[in-house]
């Protein structure tokens, strides 16, 4: 009679213990995952990326990992001491934290602030100016500015393809040993592109997640961010990819914006629309830094604005915000924050490298 009423407490629990365990982890961990499952994934309510990883450069682990590599690889600048990961630093949402511009070889300071990396595979152009329209050759810039890595493609090759680990990881990720340009570059598309931010409080009340909701001060800062800041920081990205001139009076008199690259006097002062996403790890502000506070960025605008031909039409209007209406603002922002995405070990440096010491700076906002 015991034995009958044991096994038919084994029946009863075990299976319940295991249809609890499948629910509470439905999947194997990433590392136990097949290679065909390495993919980008991203809400299936955003648009479609303009990169497509399976158009020319599939998607690895392999391939990652080795991006992954190359991006924080100190090599990759003319004296071996700057890599993409010292001005693109994870706990900064890949921003320069507390760096007004760009900080790069020998201590030399560029003229725009360094802007954050995620979701670029949305992007159809980079950099404040819009310079780079494929997210394959965005590193030659940095790579070869004398400001900021001062180093030749060519050069940054042949350094890579005489280490032995490299050779080893571009096997693993290509099928043989070759290394050579396109390879580098597509390897750190992939490692890049794979940079997606989507998981804020403000993705998880979109995607109706339970407990998640909206406080009624940011209930109340969407509605003010919808009438008026969304036409240019669309939902879901929270930019238009557009260039605009918000009246800033120009800090460097060299830098003319989006006119440097297309040389129409129409384009002046105009700058790339920046997404409001992980705002809280990005500052300073604009395309120049000049802002470490985002209740400085409202005060710009709602205050005068320097007036040229080509200032925005909606800068003509002052933004006009009571105290509350401000705190709600800002609350609704705060959600725009992905913690998950600054701390996913994906993008870890795991290059061994100390932080050189002209690159460390607090953490704390000043």
């Amino acid at each position: 009679m015991r034995i009958n009423k044991l096994l038919h407490t084994l029946f009863v629990i075990i299976p319940g213990v295991l249809l609890v365990t499948f629910f509470m982890y439905p999947c194997p961990p990433e590392k136990a995952r097949p290679e065909k499952n390495w993919q980008l994934n991203y809400p299936e309510s955003w648009p479609e990326p303009v990169y497509k990883f399976d158009k020319n450069n599939k998607l690895t682990k392999a391939g990652f990992e080795l991006g992954r590599t190359l991006f924080y690889d100190r090599r990759l600048s003319r004296n071996n001491t700057i890599s993409c990961g010292s001005c693109h630093q994870q706990f900064a949402a890949f921003a320069h934290l507390d760096h007004p511009t760009s900080h790069g070889i020998e201590s030399k300071l560029g003229t725009r602030n360094t802007p954050p990396l995620f979701n670029l595979n949305w992007q159809p152009a980079f950099f404040w100016d819009g310079s780079v329209n494929h997210i394959e050759v965005q590193p030659i810039s940095p790579m070869q500015n004398p400001v900021e890595m001062d180093e030749k493609l060519e050069n940054a090759v042949n350094k890579v393809a005489g280490d032995t680990m490299y050779k080893r990881l571009f096997k693993t990720a290509y099928g043989d040993e070759k290394i050579n340009s396109q390879r580098l570059l597509k390897a750190l598309a992939q490692f890049m592109g794979m940079m997606v931010s989507c998981n804020s409080k403000y993705d998880k009340v979109m995607r109706k997640e339970i407990g998640v909701e909206f406080t009624a001060s940011e209930t109340n800062g969407l509605s003010i961010f919808r009438s008026i800041c969304s036409s240019c920081h669309k939902e879901p990205l929270f930019t238009d990819f557009s260039y605009r001139n918000t009246g800033l009076m120009p800090k460097f008199k060299t830098d003319s914006g989006r006119a440097t690259i297309t040389k129409q006097s129409g384009d002046l002062y105009k700058f790339k629309v920046p997404s409001l996403r992980n705002l809280k790890y990005t500052w300073p502000y604009m395309h120049d830094g000049r802002f470490n506070e985002l209740e400085q960025v409202l005060e710009h605008y709602a205050g005068d604005k320097f007036k040229t031909a080509t200032l925005d039409p909606a800068m003509h209007l002052r933004l006009y915000l009571t105290a509350t209406e401000k705190a709600d603002l800002l609350a609704f922002l705060n959600t725009l924050n992905d913690e998950e995405f600054v701390k996913d070990v994906r993008f870890k440096d795991n290059s061994g490298n100390p932080v050189l010491s002209d690159h460390s700076h607090s953490f704390e906002k000043r």
